[in-house]
Protein backbone atom coordinates (compact mmCIF):
# COMPACT_ATOMS: atom_id res chain seq x y z
CA UNK A 1 0.00 0.00 0.00
CA UNK A 2 1.03 3.61 -0.65
CA UNK A 3 1.34 5.26 2.75
CA UNK A 4 1.77 9.01 3.19
CA UNK A 5 4.99 10.55 4.35
CA UNK A 6 4.48 10.65 8.11
CA UNK A 7 6.72 13.71 8.31
CA UNK A 8 4.14 15.60 6.25
CA UNK A 9 1.07 15.16 8.40
CA UNK A 10 -0.54 17.43 10.96
CA UNK A 11 -3.44 15.13 11.87
CA UNK A 12 -2.87 11.52 12.85
CA UNK A 13 -4.75 8.77 14.67
CA UNK A 14 -2.70 6.17 16.52
CA UNK A 15 -4.42 2.88 17.40
CA UNK A 16 -7.75 4.51 18.26
CA UNK A 17 -10.89 2.64 19.32
CA UNK A 18 -14.19 4.51 19.04
CA UNK A 19 -17.51 3.33 20.45
CA UNK A 20 -21.11 4.35 21.10
CA UNK A 21 -22.76 2.93 24.23
CA UNK A 22 -19.98 0.37 24.60
CA UNK A 23 -20.44 -0.85 21.02
CA UNK A 24 -17.12 -0.63 19.23
CA UNK A 25 -17.34 1.00 15.79
CA UNK A 26 -13.64 1.69 15.10
CA UNK A 27 -11.05 -0.72 16.48
CA UNK A 28 -7.29 -0.17 16.88
CA UNK A 29 -7.11 2.09 13.83
CA UNK A 30 -4.09 4.16 12.82
CA UNK A 31 -4.19 6.78 10.06
CA UNK A 32 -1.95 9.67 9.03
CA UNK A 33 -3.69 12.40 7.00
CA UNK A 34 -1.44 13.80 4.22
CA UNK A 35 -1.12 17.57 4.63
CA UNK A 36 -2.44 19.91 1.92
CA UNK A 37 -4.09 16.98 0.12
CA UNK A 38 -7.66 15.75 -0.35
CA UNK A 39 -8.22 12.53 1.58
CA UNK A 40 -11.55 10.79 0.97
CA UNK A 41 -12.97 8.03 3.18
CA UNK A 42 -15.03 5.37 1.40
CA UNK A 43 -16.78 2.24 2.58
CA UNK A 44 -20.14 0.53 2.97
CA UNK A 45 -22.90 2.03 5.11
CA UNK A 46 -22.20 1.52 8.80
CA UNK A 47 -18.51 0.75 8.36
CA UNK A 48 -17.40 3.63 10.60
CA UNK A 49 -16.46 6.45 8.21
CA UNK A 50 -18.44 9.18 9.99
CA UNK A 51 -17.42 7.83 13.38
CA UNK A 52 -13.77 8.06 12.34
CA UNK A 53 -14.28 11.68 11.28
CA UNK A 54 -15.78 12.46 14.70
CA UNK A 55 -12.80 10.86 16.38
CA UNK A 56 -10.35 12.88 14.31
CA UNK A 57 -12.14 16.10 15.28
CA UNK A 58 -12.45 15.30 19.03
CA UNK A 59 -16.24 15.22 18.83
CA UNK A 60 -15.97 11.59 19.95
CA UNK A 61 -13.33 10.64 22.51
CA UNK A 62 -11.44 7.42 21.81
CA UNK A 63 -11.78 4.61 24.34
CA UNK A 64 -8.19 3.74 23.53
CA UNK A 65 -5.46 5.33 21.47
CA UNK A 66 -4.69 8.94 20.66
CA UNK A 67 -5.42 11.49 17.94
CA UNK A 68 -2.55 13.92 17.38
CA UNK A 69 -2.87 17.44 15.99
CA UNK A 70 0.43 19.10 15.16
CA UNK A 71 2.22 16.46 17.21
CA UNK A 72 0.16 17.03 20.36
CA UNK A 73 -2.60 14.85 21.77
CA UNK A 74 -5.83 16.51 20.64
CA UNK A 75 -7.45 15.63 23.98
CA UNK A 76 -4.98 17.93 25.73
CA UNK A 77 -5.60 20.96 23.49
CA UNK A 78 -8.10 23.69 24.30
CA UNK A 79 -11.35 23.79 22.33
CA UNK A 80 -10.40 27.26 21.10
CA UNK A 81 -7.02 26.07 19.81
CA UNK A 82 -8.65 23.17 17.97
CA UNK A 83 -11.33 25.43 16.47
CA UNK A 84 -8.61 27.75 15.15
CA UNK A 85 -6.80 24.83 13.47
CA UNK A 86 -9.42 22.29 12.49
CA UNK A 87 -12.97 22.79 11.20
CA UNK A 88 -15.68 20.18 10.76
CA UNK A 89 -18.82 20.28 8.65
CA UNK A 90 -21.21 17.51 9.82
CA UNK A 91 -23.96 15.82 7.85
CA UNK A 92 -27.11 17.92 7.49
CA UNK A 93 -26.04 20.91 9.65
CA UNK A 94 -28.85 23.06 11.04
CA UNK A 95 -29.10 26.73 11.89
CA UNK A 96 -31.60 28.96 13.72
CA UNK A 97 -34.61 29.95 11.62
CA UNK A 98 -34.23 33.27 9.81
CA UNK A 99 -30.45 33.38 9.97
CA UNK A 100 -28.97 35.15 6.95
CA UNK A 101 -26.09 33.78 4.91
CA UNK A 102 -23.68 36.42 6.23
CA UNK A 103 -24.78 35.81 9.82
CA UNK A 104 -24.09 32.11 9.36
CA UNK A 105 -20.68 32.74 7.82
CA UNK A 106 -19.84 35.16 10.65
CA UNK A 107 -20.24 32.30 13.13
CA UNK A 108 -16.98 30.95 11.75
CA UNK A 109 -15.19 33.80 13.52
CA UNK A 110 -16.47 32.86 17.00
CA UNK A 111 -13.29 30.93 17.95
CA UNK A 112 -11.40 34.23 17.66
CA UNK A 113 -13.72 36.28 19.88
CA UNK A 114 -13.20 36.99 23.57
CA UNK A 115 -14.44 39.40 26.18
CA UNK A 116 -11.85 42.07 25.35
CA UNK A 117 -11.94 41.69 21.57
CA UNK A 118 -15.25 41.45 19.79
CA UNK A 119 -15.87 41.87 16.07
CA UNK A 120 -12.81 43.24 14.28
CA UNK A 121 -11.88 44.54 10.84
CA UNK A 122 -10.05 41.26 10.21
CA UNK A 123 -13.24 39.33 11.01
CA UNK A 124 -15.18 41.41 8.49
CA UNK A 125 -12.50 40.92 5.82
CA UNK A 126 -12.39 37.14 6.31
CA UNK A 127 -16.19 36.80 6.21
CA UNK A 128 -16.36 38.79 2.98
CA UNK A 129 -13.51 36.78 1.48
CA UNK A 130 -15.35 33.55 2.37
CA UNK A 131 -18.51 34.85 0.71
CA UNK A 132 -16.57 35.77 -2.42
CA UNK A 133 -14.71 32.44 -2.54
CA UNK A 134 -18.02 30.57 -2.50
CA UNK A 135 -19.74 33.00 -4.89
CA UNK A 136 -22.29 34.06 -2.26
CA UNK A 137 -21.79 37.84 -2.02
CA UNK A 138 -25.11 38.49 -3.75
CA UNK A 139 -26.84 36.15 -1.26
CA UNK A 140 -25.27 37.65 1.89
CA UNK A 141 -28.52 39.15 3.21
CA UNK A 142 -30.78 36.29 2.13
CA UNK A 143 -32.19 34.00 4.83
CA UNK A 144 -30.38 30.67 4.67
CA UNK A 145 -33.63 28.72 4.47
CA UNK A 146 -34.59 30.45 1.19
CA UNK A 147 -31.58 29.04 -0.68
CA UNK A 148 -31.32 25.89 -2.75
CA UNK A 149 -29.56 22.84 -1.34
CA UNK A 150 -26.35 23.57 -3.23
CA UNK A 151 -26.35 27.23 -2.18
CA UNK A 152 -26.92 26.29 1.47
CA UNK A 153 -24.03 23.85 1.36
CA UNK A 154 -21.80 26.56 -0.10
CA UNK A 155 -22.87 28.82 2.77
CA UNK A 156 -21.80 26.22 5.33
CA UNK A 157 -18.48 25.80 3.53
CA UNK A 158 -18.11 29.60 3.59
CA UNK A 159 -18.59 29.52 7.36
CA UNK A 160 -15.79 26.97 7.59
CA UNK A 161 -13.61 29.19 5.40
CA UNK A 162 -14.26 32.18 7.65
CA UNK A 163 -13.06 29.99 10.53
CA UNK A 164 -9.75 30.11 8.66
CA UNK A 165 -8.50 26.67 9.64
CA UNK A 166 -5.81 24.80 7.73
CA UNK A 167 -7.63 21.47 8.13
CA UNK A 168 -11.27 20.88 7.19
CA UNK A 169 -13.26 17.68 7.78
CA UNK A 170 -16.50 17.23 5.84
CA UNK A 171 -19.04 14.46 6.39
CA UNK A 172 -21.01 13.76 3.21
CA UNK A 173 -21.00 17.36 1.89
CA UNK A 174 -22.92 16.30 -1.26
CA UNK A 175 -25.79 14.46 0.48
CA UNK A 176 -29.21 15.16 -1.08
CA UNK A 177 -27.67 17.21 -3.92
CA UNK A 178 -28.25 16.44 -7.57
CA UNK A 179 -25.24 15.51 -9.68
CA UNK A 180 -24.62 19.03 -11.01
CA UNK A 181 -24.54 20.46 -7.49
CA UNK A 182 -22.36 17.60 -6.26
CA UNK A 183 -19.79 18.52 -8.91
CA UNK A 184 -20.14 22.20 -7.99
CA UNK A 185 -19.37 21.51 -4.32
CA UNK A 186 -16.49 19.13 -5.03
CA UNK A 187 -14.98 21.55 -7.56
CA UNK A 188 -15.14 24.26 -4.90
CA UNK A 189 -13.42 22.04 -2.36
CA UNK A 190 -10.71 21.10 -4.83
CA UNK A 191 -10.17 24.78 -5.62
CA UNK A 192 -9.76 25.52 -1.90
CA UNK A 193 -7.22 22.72 -1.66
CA UNK A 194 -5.21 23.90 -4.66
CA UNK A 195 -5.32 27.66 -4.10
CA UNK A 196 -5.38 27.86 -0.29
CA UNK A 197 -3.52 24.62 0.43
CA UNK A 198 -6.26 23.36 2.74
CA UNK A 199 -5.98 19.82 4.08
CA UNK A 200 -9.36 18.21 3.41
CA UNK A 201 -10.78 14.97 4.80
CA UNK A 202 -14.11 14.05 3.20
CA UNK A 203 -16.55 11.19 3.70
CA UNK A 204 -18.13 10.36 0.34
CA UNK A 205 -20.44 7.60 -0.87
CA UNK A 206 -19.99 7.94 -4.62
CA UNK A 207 -16.96 5.84 -5.53
CA UNK A 208 -16.32 7.44 -8.90
CA UNK A 209 -16.49 10.98 -7.54
CA UNK A 210 -14.23 9.91 -4.68
CA UNK A 211 -11.71 8.52 -7.14
CA UNK A 212 -11.90 11.62 -9.34
CA UNK A 213 -11.33 14.17 -6.57
CA UNK A 214 -9.11 12.32 -4.07
CA UNK A 215 -5.37 12.57 -3.81
CA UNK A 216 -5.56 9.84 -1.19
CA UNK A 217 -8.28 7.22 -0.66
CA UNK A 218 -8.99 5.33 2.55
CA UNK A 219 -11.28 2.29 2.30
CA UNK A 220 -12.87 1.39 5.63
CA UNK A 221 -14.34 -2.05 6.35
CA UNK A 222 -15.99 -2.99 9.66
CA UNK A 223 -14.17 -0.34 11.65
CA UNK A 224 -10.72 -0.98 10.21
CA UNK A 225 -8.74 0.36 7.28
CA UNK A 226 -8.80 -2.24 4.52
CA UNK A 227 -6.79 -0.25 1.97
CA UNK A 228 -5.27 3.20 1.63
CA UNK A 229 -3.27 5.01 -0.99
CA UNK A 230 -3.78 6.79 -4.29
CA UNK A 231 -7.00 6.05 -6.22
CA UNK A 232 -4.94 4.00 -8.67
CA UNK A 233 -4.03 1.65 -5.80
CA UNK A 234 -7.26 1.55 -3.80
CA UNK A 235 -9.80 1.44 -6.66
CA UNK A 236 -9.20 -2.17 -7.62
CA UNK A 237 -11.70 -4.94 -8.30
CA UNK A 238 -10.31 -6.86 -5.32
CA UNK A 239 -10.80 -3.93 -2.91
CA UNK A 240 -14.30 -3.16 -4.21
CA UNK A 241 -15.24 -6.81 -3.80
CA UNK A 242 -13.89 -7.02 -0.26
CA UNK A 243 -15.19 -3.65 1.00
CA UNK A 244 -18.54 -3.40 -0.79
CA UNK A 245 -19.30 -7.07 -1.54
CA UNK A 246 -19.64 -6.03 -5.15
CA UNK A 247 -18.38 -7.51 -8.39
CA UNK A 248 -17.12 -4.76 -10.69
CA UNK A 249 -14.90 -3.74 -13.54
CA UNK A 250 -12.39 -0.91 -13.08
CA UNK A 251 -11.81 1.23 -16.15
CA UNK A 252 -10.07 4.59 -16.73
CA UNK A 253 -12.35 7.60 -16.39
CA UNK A 254 -12.49 9.03 -19.94
CA UNK A 255 -12.17 12.59 -18.58
CA UNK A 256 -9.57 12.30 -15.81
CA UNK A 257 -8.02 8.87 -16.46
CA UNK A 258 -8.58 8.10 -12.77
CA UNK A 259 -9.98 4.60 -11.99
CA UNK A 260 -13.73 4.32 -12.51
CA UNK A 261 -15.89 1.57 -11.01
CA UNK A 262 -18.46 -0.17 -13.23
CA UNK A 263 -20.69 -2.23 -10.92
CA UNK A 264 -21.76 -5.63 -12.16
CA UNK A 265 -23.64 -7.33 -9.34
CA UNK A 266 -23.88 -7.61 -5.57
CA UNK A 267 -22.27 -10.79 -4.30
CA UNK A 268 -24.11 -13.12 -1.99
Amino acid sequence: MDYPNLNNTRLEAHKITLAYDNKKIITDLSLAIPSEKITILIGANGCGKSTLLKGLSRILKPEHGTVYLDGKAISKLSSKKIAQTLGILPQNPTSPEGLTVKELVAQGRYPYQNWWQQWSKEDEILVNQALMSTDLISFADRPLDTLSGGQRQRAWIAMSLAQNTDILLLDEPTTFLDLAHQIEILDLLRQLNKTRHKTLVIVLHDLNLASRYADYLVAVKQGKIYAQGTPEIVMSEEVIKAVFNLESHILPDPVTQKPMCIPIKKLT
